[in-house]
């Protein structure tokens, strides 16, 4: 009956995945429970809850799941309108696990609606401006402690005061910031056995500690189980329930979208297929149980699945065990816990607010179409100096309303326009069916079928993961491409890139002057689809791949 329940022959990879994933997350967790404004226990409390009941009832097996940059970029500007709203954290408290709680509820209906299918419509630019404008907002809002003074609560407050860093900074916080960020990043080049986040806290506290440099400090962290805190939820005044229903939907959106990126990741390295679905159930149970003891939300930790993957997680045994160890350590540990100076868990967020920051969307700004590129940047600077609400769904607003006015352009200089391809079990075209009879074990051919955009990218993905392993060379007939977004773009790019590393040949056929210059404005072509696999006609693709075909015979 156990071994129903778990296969213990997984257990050694389990455990050393969880022990490892746990590791990289003790840091992280109380760097993110600080900048929320709830404090080092918050983080520690709702990575403990999210990451064991996220592990146990989600859809994806090797999941970790805890507190992450964007989810505590929203939670840190619900507790600086609670605050502002009661006086006090204490007496705000009330509204912000209300608002954690129903995020999670909402996560749970999400998973039961079937939403996930919805989120992949989620257009390129605006994810990429949204997640590059909380990337900023992570290391805008971390200077402050990085210098050993007290926090602004908001980016646009940082600018203002930015002055004061020149003449009230302390030069011994900013001497272990510096330490913290650089063991963060030579340590790797030691050894990438020990997370460096791990010993970047670990040796700038240590130095603070013996050297005795007066530095802001975490300070006293609860021992002992947390207990229950959603109390005072029945006493809350009626004119907060507009904050807490508009924050706890980007809670719940932005919570599911983050998870669902980082399944989708773990799928990549296990060749496996998450349940989107019991995914959103499973983070939102996480996210409901972390609101009912304090604890900040959270969703699927990318950086924490990759080790918990590589380390030899194989079920969800690991995440739980992920959680147990953040357990062991809140029991044990929370007393060495207060000596940690703020200032290096600064050090350890800069970096991971970089490591959000879509480096690569914004190289490519002025190569991609103009309609993405105000999207991105408008999206980013909403999100970073104004509401990140607003930022959503006026990207969103934006990106269909350009997309529409592209459409309608393209079909009034008589181009078809659609947004289907023709890829899910299609027939040959009346020029194909000669080669298609000779080479079909060996060459697939794709029909693409108007505008490849952000409504389309993920079917588009989903159909070519369903190839034959065994086959040696995609054919994408292009034709009848007139229009290719961003979304497009960067889809077809990592299409591209896995054939390629499953040494399939990928070759497009009839490609328009739109995409061809996206293509080659990103390196795209020569770089992935040299100029050889580049044909105006498919008779001219059939004549190279039927000379290929052959010589391979002869070999």
């Amino acid at each position: 009956m156990l071994k129903k329940l778990y296969d213990f022959k997984n257990f050694k990879g389990d455990f050393t995945g969880g022990l490892v994933a746990g590791v990289v997350a003790l840091p992280l967790a109380l760097a993110f429970g600080v900048q929320s404004g709830m404090g080092a226990t918050a983080g520690l409390y709702g990575a403990i809850a999210v990451g064991i009941f996220a592990a146990l009832f989600g859809g994806t097996e090797t999941q970790a799941s805890g507190p992450t940059g964007p989810m505590t970029v929203v939670s840190a500007a619900l507790v600086a309108i609670a605050i502002q709203m009661n006086g006090s954290l204490d007496s705000g408290m009330a509204i912000i696990l209300t608002t954690f709680l129903l995020g999670g509820i909402l996560q749970v209906i999400f998973g039961f609606l079937n939403i996930a299918s919805y989120v992949k419509y989620f257009p390129y630019p605006v994810i990429s401006g949204f997640m590059s404008g909380v990337g900023l907002i992570i290391v805008i809002l971390q200077i402050f402690p990085f210098a050993g003074m007290a926090s602004s609560k908001s980016t646009i407050a940082v600018m203002q005061n930015f002055p004061s860093l020149f003449t009230d900074a302390n030069v011994y916080a900013l001497l272990l910031g510096a330490i913290t960020i650089a063991v963060y990043y030579l340590f790797p080049k030691i050894t990438k056995a020990i997370p460096s986040a791990l010993v970047a806290l670990i040796v700038a506290t240590l130095i603070a500690y013996f050297m005795k440099m007066d530095v802001p400090l975490i300070g006293e962290i609860p021992s002992g189980l947390p207990s229950f805190q959603l109390g005072g939820i029945l006493e809350i005044d009626a004119s907060a329930y507009a904050t807490i229903v508009e924050y706890a939907v980007v809670l719940a959106v932005l919570g599911s979208i983050d998870s669902l990126l980082t399944s989708v990741i773990a799928d990549n390295m296990t060749k496996t297929k998450h349940n989107s679905n019991r995914e959103l159930i499973g983070q939102g149970i996480g996210n409901m149980i972390a609101a009912a003891i304090g604890g900040i939300p959270g969703a699927g930790a990318t950086k924490g699945t990759v080790v918990n993957i590589n380390a030899g997680g194989k079920t969800r045994m690991s995440g739980v065990i992920h959680g147990l160890f953040l357990l062991a350590v809140l029991l044990g540990l929370g007393q060495l816990a207060a000596h940690i100076p703020l200032c290096v868990l600064a050090g350890l967020l800069i970096p991971i607010g970089f490591k959000i920051v879509d480096f690569k969307g914004l190289k490519h700004l002025l190569k991609v179409p103009r309609a993405d590129a105000v999207v991105m940047i408008l999206v980013l600077l909403i999100t970073t100096f104004g509401s990140l609400i607003q930022a959503v769904g006026i990207g969103i607003a934006l990106a269909c309303l350009l997309f529409m006015k592209k459409s309608g352009d393209i079909s009034e200089k008589g181009l078809e326009v659609g947004n289907v391809a023709d890829i899910d079990g299609e027939k040959p075209w009346q020029d194909e069916l000669e080669f298609y009879e000779h080479y079909k074990e060996k060459v697939i051919i794709k029909h693409l079928y108007g505008s490849l955009f952000f409504g389309f990218t993920s079917y588009f993905k989903d159909q070519i993961n369903l190839l034959p392993k065994d086959i040696t060379a995609v054919i994408f007939r292009m034709d009848r491409v007139p229009y290719m977004d961003q979304s497009g773009l960067y889809a077809l790019e990592d299409i591209i890139f896995d054939l390629r590393a499953k040494n399939i040949e990928v070759i497009i056929v009839g490609l328009q002057e739109q995409p061809c210059d996206m293509l080659k404005a990103v390196d795209i072509i020569p770089d992935l689809v040299p100029e050889d696999d580049l044909f105006a006609t498919v008779d001219e693709s059939f004549e190279y791949l039927k000379g290929k075909l052959k010589g391979a015979a002869v070999k």
